[in-house]
């Protein structure tokens, strides 16, 4: 290093500046991008709803569902790019803007109940949200290529990652080899595969918005290693994640998935990019009962939620079916299906449907 200093010294100096616009940026983008994933979940529902009711042509040939595709890539580039103008401790709880919005267009769009458990939940998410952002670790990282590879080579992170790796491989075990399917299990391996997810997208988001500024840091070949990391974990990550929802219910998933992702992002921030170094004690307290609040409140929003039911074009309601006189001639069909087999083979088409 220039002038005998250490390597963290002159590290720290790329740490300490404490731009405020910067960081309000960074929210007021991940606020936005959680918005629009919001509104693309609702629009897809809608979609969904409206071709299913009409039982013509399947959802991806509906203009409006392309439309929610489209909306929710803008949501996650947003997520992505706010990843680099503030702490990741402080871009994954934020992630509750998004179960906070989803719920108040579920009910002005599609007429779903408003429950006493969506409003007090709603208080609580809101309540945590700010109280989160005001106390949150302030300082922006200003990511170049040669801090990454210092924070790579730190030996608590290495810790962190062998340790990770320890308990991802034996969950793995107990999932796979023993069979064990508890959401738990499941939810944890997202979890574990998210903090790494993290770690990669702040740092190729922090490089490409240093670039931008001037400083090309494309060149380095930690910048493409920490995009392969980004999209590996990513992929995989969805992967288990849609294992969870086929095998347990929304209602689960959603709140267990947010609890463990924010908790895996706000450790990975910590180990990884010292984000709550010199923070003071209040500040961590308070974040943290910032966080607790968000959880409480993404819960209850997500407990127990109505479910729209979709009427299946290939059934016949019962109240539909013409009944037989006593003088008419029995058919056969008539003969072998009564009205329970005729119900009984409707849910089977429903199942049949839905898996």
């Amino acid at each position: 290093m220039a002038n005998g200093s250490s390597p963290d010294a002159a590290h720290r100096a790329h740490i300490l500046e404490n731009p405020l616009r910067t960081y309000l940026l960074g929210i007021i983008i991940s606020i936005c991008g959680n918005v629009l994933i919001s509104i693309s979940l609702n629009i897809q529902k809608y979609a969904h709803v409206r071709q299913s009711q009409r039982g013509s042509k399947p959802y991806y040939t509906s203009g409006t569902w392309w439309c929610g595709v489209a909306l929710m890539g803008f949501g996650e580039l947003g997520n992505f790019a706010a990843y680099g103008f503030a702490p990741a401790s402080l871009i994954a709880p934020l992630g509750c803007v998004s179960v906070i919005a989803s719920a108040v267009l579920s009910v002005v769009f599609l007429k779903e109940t408003v429950r006493a458990s969506d409003i007090f939940g709603g208080t609580l998410a809101i309540t945590g949200t700010y109280v989160l952002v005001n106390f949150a670790p302030h300082t922006t990282i200003h990511i170049t290529a040669h801090l990454v590879q210092y924070y790579v080579m730190n030996w608590h992170f290495l810790l962190y990652l062998l340790l990770e790796m320890l308990l991802f491989c034996f969950l793995l075990y107990l999932y796979k080899m023993r069979n064990v399917k508890h959401i738990v299990i499941v939810m944890l391996l997202v979890a574990l595969l998210a903090s790494l997810t993290v770690i990669s997208v702040k740092a190729v988001s922090g490089m490409i918005a240093e670039s931008i500024t001037g400083q090309l840091q494309l060149i380095y070949p930690i910048f493409y290693i920490m995009g392969v990391i980004m999209i590996v974990s990513c992929a995989f990550q969805i992967k288990f994640l849609n294992q969870a929802m086929k095998m347990f219910d929304a209602t689960e998933v959603v709140p267990i998935n947010f609890v463990f992702f924010t908790t895996s992002a706000i450790v990975a921030g910590i180990v990884f990019y010292e984000e709550f170094e010199e923070l003071a004690l209040l500040n961590i307290v308070m974040f943290l009962l910032g966080c607790l609040l968000s959880f409480l409140g993404v819960f209850l929003i997500a407990r127990n939620r109505p479910k729209i039911k979709l009427q299946n074009p290939n059934c016949i309601s019962m109240d539909k079916i013409p009944r037989r006189s006593h003088t008419d001639r029995v058919q056969p069909e008539a003969q072998t299906y009564g009205p329970l087999a005729a119900k009984l083979m409707c849910n089977r088409a429903g199942q049949s449907d839905d898996a």
